[in-house]
């Protein structure tokens, strides 16, 4: 499937890009290059879509649904984080209460830095 396929069989987005990396933590991590994904409960930008911290670009490059169950060592490296247990650990900090629950379902997004 391509991302332009994609986007017609995604549902709408639930907020808007420049809510996808708000913790100054992440915002660093993704100007050093440590962070090229972040996972939200909602969609948050579509494939292509531009995001902008401060004053650097970075494109949308992929969009997808996944289930916390299926987080690999990868993705957490992709997310910043050396382990999944310390990608698991960080989120529960962000939201006391909150079970880490292997079925839940969340949405990826895949970015890169802007060329320019």
């Amino acid at each position: 499937m391509t991302n332009n396929d994609q986007n017609n069989t995604l549902p709408p987005k639930t907020c808007e890009i420049d809510r996808l990396v708000t913790m100054e933590a992440d915002v660093n991590k993704v100007l050093e290059g440590k962070k090229t994904a972040t996972r939200r409960n909602g969609r948050y930008a579509d494939v292509g879509e531009i995001m902008v911290l401060k004053g650097k670009k970075f494109v949308v490059d992929n969009v997808y649904s996944q289930s916390l169950g299926e987080l690999s060592d990868e993705d957490a490296h992709r997310e910043g984080y050396g382990t999944i247990e310390e990608y698991k650990q960080s989120i529960l900090s962000y939201h006391p209460g909150m079970p880490w629950l292997p079925q839940m379902r969340v949405w990826v997004h895949e970015f890169s830095p802007v060329e320019e």
